[in-house]
């Protein structure tokens, strides 16, 4: 509920938790966009342009990896620096990294920052958000530290040491935040049958995507029957997800010479299961998606739609959500009256948020798409994925990003937003006032529906 002025100290705004979180990441994306805009920023000393600064930083922010200008051409060290910490502070949210701040310098967290922490993290309480908090950035940091250093360790093997180094801590960044952004033009396609970089990449990309607080509940439990009942819907949802993603791949992509025929049954393997762990926010890819079937496309789009966990660096609609519908729709098709997980009762409060957040993504997936279909000359298939990826802050791209007019940049921009801050969030944001206790209830009717 927002705060209420007090006009005995004269005229303040007061903001909502989700107007906060909404104007955060605005802010941070129109401040990238001013320091991507600088000449110092560009690889050749000219600027790139706003509309291009803009899109990069809104990439970068959301974590999404979606590109109009190639990041290690294009770009000069310190504009590459500068959307490195974009990834950085928009992956772990902009209340982290104003907690963390305030940590620093000693000031006290009051109620109302807790209140915003709470709604950035997903939390159902307001206890321990800073403790967790403080968590969060310590996980990150020694998990991306490790991720760094394997794959520095990796690329030693072809690079200089102090370029390796480079390398290795701006990937393992990009992956753990699943922001997708590469320094090698193609993503990892020269890697596709690396059994050190792909693997350590997808684990950085699937400890990013499952949500910290997920992280923090197996670290302290250890044990899956002691997790919470959102941790195990979590990671139950996340590996059916990347096994069926790598079976149906394989499946689809096994002949086709464009992508996984020709190659060794390992090297299909491995990279039939990265395809199923990347469209789930990522970005990264070591198969030419602008190659790939139609049947492996429409799998993507549906991985890309459902995205990461709550709480995490990812977007989409969430594992959770999508959990929770299909077990509603079981359970409806079963004739029973309540969802039950784990012997515990879900409350029809859940089902109905899941639908919502479900409705709203696919209402703006859809207007978006008929918009570009409108702005863009490119075909219905290539600008329902762009959607997509911008939505689910994926990343992935049949290749017509560079070639999008400026409309264009402008509202896939808007959709990485929405998808980062979520599209409920945003609405809420948009329409929240203040309102006062309902003392109102009208009569229940019924209206036929199926």
């Amino acid at each position: 509920m927002p705060y209420r002025n007090n006009q005995s100290r004269g005229l303040r705004i007061k903001l909502s938790p989700a107007q906060v979180i909404v104007l955060g990441f605005a802010a941070l994306i129109l401040f990238g966009a001013v320091m991507l805009t600088l000449p110092i920023s560009s690889s050749d000393g000219k600027s790139v342009g706003f509309i291009n600064a803009l899109f990069t930083s809104t990439s970068a922010v959301c974590v999404t990896g979606l590109t109009v200008l190639d990041t290690v051409t294009e770009y000069s060290l310190f504009g590459q620096i500068v959307i490195l910490l974009l990834i950085q502070a928009g992956g772990l949210g902009i209340m982290t990294m104003s907690t963390l701040f305030a940590l620093i310098i000693g000031k006290r967290i009051g109620l109302k920052e807790r209140l915003v922490i709470q709604e950035a993290l997903g939390q159902f309480s307001l206890s321990g958000v800073v403790k967790l908090t403080r968590q969060i950035v310590l996980v990150t940091l020694l998990i991306e530290a490790i991720g760094a250093t394997i794959l520095a360790i990796r690329f030693s093997l072809d690079f200089p040491m102090g370029r390796a180094i480079y390398l290795g801590v701006f990937h393992a960044v990009s992956a753990f935040n699943n922001a997708g952004f590469d320094l090698f033009t193609t993503s990892l396609i020269r890697f596709e049958g690396d059994w050190a970089v792909i693997p350590t990449v997808s684990f950085l990309i699937i400890l990013g995507g499952i949500g910290f607080t997920v992280i923090m509940d197996v670290w302290e439990h250890r044990r899956f029957s002691r997790l919470s009942l959102h941790s195990k819907l979590a990671i139950k949802v996340s590996l059916i997800l990347i096994v069926v993603g790598t079976i149906l791949i394989y499946a689809f992509e096994a002949n086709n010479p464009e992508t996984l025929g020709g190659k060794n049954l390992s090297e299909k393997f491995l990279g039939a299961y990265f395809h199923s762990v990347t469209p789930r926010t990522a970005g990264y890819f070591s198969l030419p998606v602008g190659l790939m079937s139609n049947p492996a496309l429409l799998l993507t789009i549906v991985l890309m739609f459902i995205g990461a966990s709550p709480g995490s660096t990812g977007g989409g609609v969430k594992t959770t959500t999508f959990g929770v519908l299909v077990m509603a729709v079981r359970t409806t098709i079963s004739g029973r009256d309540e969802i039950i997980l784990w012997g515990r009762r879900l409350s029809k409060e859940v089902v109905e948020k899941g639908l919502a957040i479900t409705m709203a993504a696919l209402s703006l997936i859809v207007i978006m798409t008929m918009i570009l279909m409108i702005t863009e000359q490119k075909a219905f298939l290539e600008i329902l994925f762009e959607v997509a990826s911008a939505f689910g802050t994926v990343g992935l791209s049949m290749g017509i990003t560079p070639e999008l007019t400026d409309i264009g940049k402008l509202l896939i921009s808007f959709t990485m937003y929405a998808g980062r801050v979520g599209p409920l969030t945003l609405a809420v944001a948009i329409a929240q006032r203040y309102r006062g206790p309902v003392n109102v209830h009208y009569p229940e009717d019924r209206v036929v529906v199926g």
